[in-house]
């Protein structure tokens, strides 16, 4: 293979870390992909149940695979290298797509990528066609985690900031529970919340009278139930649900804000399954315009899990893969501050992350 044409090289990708199979394959731009959601599956049980997700990916990867290749017009042997989502997730979820990638791999000499789930999110607005340029703040915001980042370049983080309890997704779904909505909590509360009245109920935006970037969203929750007595009509659950998601959202505005202001960048990333809420981006827009700031976002089809995102840092790292049976690794927890930079930015990808 030619150093031109290594460079170009496609990388196919596999996301099952939780409750999406998703395929994707990514050689310098976006060349296909697709998603299978199990939020009907487990619907009925009000959440993700681990073992069921398991079985559905093991259902699902195949099909995936073969649509997306077929869409890409390509075959595994014009493959770079098969990247996966190694963590954080769920550890029988994870090992699907794992385990599909080291079969794939192995029988093909390809190398293995392992891929950290977070990272991809963070990196998710560099598929859109104005990607942002380093350095820049990172808020990240899911249903497992809330953090923010001061990313300098490709695995180059610095921690600025974390939940101390409930990660606001989590809060989110928690709150939608109360209020007596169905699964999945967060997008049905930001419905309800749209025909809220402003102003009728006020709670708390914790821990922004105090210095520091940290983030605490277990007490509002605790906020929304003591005041669930005086929302007995549709009418007040709506104002409730309004309430609680200005709530998160200021408070979100102030500690991004602070975090510009603390590394003097003009550039914020905010990207996870939270980071399609319409109030947040236009709340986050609106404060970054006023600074002179400018907020990126991921496309709303690659908030969520997905594997286009997964395939992008795939191909960042591909020169990271490894050939050996015994190369597949999941890890349950993983924190961003274990991986290593990326020497050099591809020059294929100039466009996309300079």
């Amino acid at each position: 293979m030619s150093d031109r044409t290594q460079k170009t090289a496609p990388v196919l990708a596999l996301e099952t870390s939780c409750d999406e199979t998703a395929v994707a394959i990514y050689d310098g731009a976006l060349r296909a992909h697709a998603l299978h959601s199990q939020v009907a599956l487990h619907a009925e049980y009000g959440g993700v149940v681990p073992e069921l997700a398991s079985r559905d990916h093991v259902r699902r990867v195949a099909p995936l695979l073969r649509q997306v290749l077929g869409e890409a017009g390509l075959n595994t042997q014009d493959l770079a290298g098969v990247a996966y989502t190694a963590g954080p997730g769920l550890i029988g979820a994870l090992m699907v797509g794992g385990a599909t990638a080291a079969g794939i791999a192995l029988a093909h000499g390809l190398p293995l990528i392992p891929v950290h789930h977070m990272e991809a999110h963070l990196l998710a607005p560099m598929l859109e066609d104005r990607p942002p340029g380093f350095p820049f703040v990172a808020l990240l915001v899911s249903g497992g985690h809330t953090l923010l980042v001061d990313v300098r370049g490709v695995g180059d983080y610095r921690l600025l900031g974390e939940s101390l309890d409930d990660a606001v997704g989590e809060a989110f779904d928690k709150t939608a529970k109360l209020l007596g909505l169905p699964y999945p909590g967060g997008p049905e509360l930001a419905r309800l919340a749209e025909s809220g009245r402003e102003g009728r109920f006020r709670l708390p935006r914790p821990m922004t009278d105090r210095p520091g970037l940290d983030f605490s969203f277990s007490g509002l929750k605790t906020a929304v139930l003591t005041s669930l007595p005086k929302a007995a009509s549709n009418e007040e659950r709506a104002d409730l649900a309004r309430a609680f998601e200005e709530a998160v959202v200021d408070t979100l505005c102030i500690k991004c804000l602070r975090a510009l202001e603390a590394t003097g960048y003009e550039r914020l990333v905010v990207s996870g399954g939270v980071s399609a809420n319409l109030r947040l981006r236009a709340g986050l827009q609106g404060k970054a315009r006023a600074r002179g700031a400018e907020v990126f976002f991921p496309r709303q089809a690659f908030c969520t899990d997905n594997a286009a995102m997964v395939a992008l840092v795939g191909w960042m790292r591909r020169a990271e893969g490894r050939r050996a049976a015994t190369a597949l690794e999941v890890r349950a927890r993983w924190p961003l501050s274990e991986l290593r930079p990326v020497d050099g930015i591809p020059e294929s990808a100039e466009g996309a992350i300079t």
